[in-house]
């Protein structure tokens, strides 16, 4: 059975993809950056939810759900409401579109994300694959 996105299981599962996915290890192995995901309520999302990824050289290091956003000091902060995310997650939104378009807002440097366009793209394709159920 595969995890609901956006569940703490569905985290941990990314999480294990990203370390075991060939393809993204190659792609990402230059990536040095950990990033915070907050979704923010909407849909079926009542209450903001702040996934932690620490992403170095095409591994996933530590994944969590924090409780507080101020517990880490990311490079990257991501921002949409779960029903942007979700649109990404089902392929309706492509990711750069939604940057591009501040459907997904990003605090950190924004020319590193644009040169590692093929990272951001797979780290997006091993989170799709990991389910196709969304809350």
């Amino acid at each position: 059975m595969n995890p609901i996105f956006p569940s703490p299981e569905w985290l941990n599962t990314l999480c294990e993809k990203l370390n075991r996915d060939k393809k993204y290890a190659s792609i990402a192995a230059r990536w040095e950056g950990d990033m915070c995901v907050v979704i923010e309520p909407s849909g079926n999302v009542k209450e903001t939810i702040y996934y932690y990824l620490d992403l170095w050289h095409g591994k996933c290091r530590r994944a969590a759900i924090l409780e507080n956003p101020e517990e880490e000091k990311p490079v990257f902060v991501l921002t949409a409401s779960y029903d942007n995310i979700a649109q990404i997650m089902k392929g309706k939104l492509d990711p750069m579109q939604a940057m591009l378009t501040r459907k997904l807002k990003v605090q950190g440097n924004m020319a590193i994300m644009m040169r590692n366009v093929p990272t951001v793209l797979d780290f997006v394709r091993c989170a799709r694959e990991v389910t196709d159920e969304i809350l």
